[in-house]
């Protein structure tokens, strides 16, 4: 089962993805700014059996006219079959679109960041045909954004900042930043990094900081998550809020919904699902997108 932080660590890049540039700045590599971002199918499976998944693709058109593929992975803990399936992702991305593939690997512990950094070789000792080098963001180099009149010079990158570091000890000042700084933007801006950051918090301690943050720096914000903080009692109501922005989501993008799809979406108690649900609508092609995996 997928959870909220793994959504989250990727699903950002999706709603912000010129946040890429900004995030590559301080990875120490530089790339212009994208002119224009497609958001690519994330099904790389083949004709034949195995499925795999990207978690997300985009293609980013940049200024120097040099396009190129960005797959993005959120990586919990180490998993020493990863490196194989990437090295298979970008290659797959490089056959199909031919269009170069880089590889960004999100992380929320220092350990897995270090082990995903390390170039993996493929081939023979002597003469590696393929060295698999992914890019790296995690609690190792992103920064410690402490200081409100930073983050708000770019809040895409201070959330994923935050989500990162969702385990620092310094995560009480992190999140109180971004609420301050999120306090006198526009909803239309402030509601998906909220819900952004509070599930990339997952279920940390840090998480109910966020929740307490929330309902009392953002009192004007509503959301299907204020609402769960402002009254724990509301179960019922909060499922059926959180369903029919999925179905909601699935609409606006003219995704035909079946009455079986519908049902599972409207029928389910379960607000961890939901909100994950919710995560994929966006971007989902077919009603089945939103329940990958599950």
């Amino acid at each position: 089962m997928v959870s909220a932080p793994h959504e989250a660590m990727h699903r950002i890049f999706q709603e912000y993805p010129g946040l890429f540039s900004r995030v590559s700045e301080v990875l120490g590599i530089t790339i212009p700014p994208p002119v224009s971002v497609t958001v690519m199918p994330t099904d790389l499976t083949e004709s034949r059996p195995v499925e795999r998944r990207v978690d997300t693709l985009l293609r980013l058109d940049t200024e120097d006219d040099q396009p190129f593929l960005l797959a993005i992975e959120a990586q919990g803990k180490k998993d020493p079959d990863k490196p194989a399936s990437w090295a298979y992702y970008l290659s797959y991305l490089y056959t199909k679109y031919r269009l170069p593939p880089l590889l960004l690997v999100v992380c929320q512990d220092r350990a897995t960041a270090e082990w995903a950094s390390r170039p993996v070789s493929i081939g023979p000792r002597q003469w590696p045909a393929l060295t698999l080098c992914p890019l790296v963001a995690g609690p190792h180099n992103m920064p410690v954004i402490t200081n409100v009149a930073e983050a708000r010079k770019d809040l895409a990158l201070t959330t994923l900042a935050a989500i990162t570091h969702a385990a620092d000890p310094d995560i009480g000042a992190i999140l109180k930043t971004l609420s301050t700084a999120l306090r006198d933007v526009p909803e239309t801006i402030a509601d998906p990094l909220v819900e952004l950051t509070a599930q990339g918090l997952g279920n940390r301690p840090a998480a109910q900081q966020w929740r307490n943050l929330v309902a009392v720096d953002l009192t004007f914000y509503k959301s299907f998550m204020a609402e769960e903080i402002r009254d724990e009692g509301r179960t019922e109501g909060r499922t059926e809020g959180i369903a029919q922005g999925i179905l909601l989501f699935l609409a606006q993008a003219g995704v035909d919904v079946p009455d079986e799809a519908r049902e599972r979406i409207t029928t389910c108690g379960d607000i961890d699902t939901l909100n994950r649900w919710l995560l994929r609508a966006p971007a989902a092609r077919s009603a089945e997108d939103v329940f990958a995996g599950e």
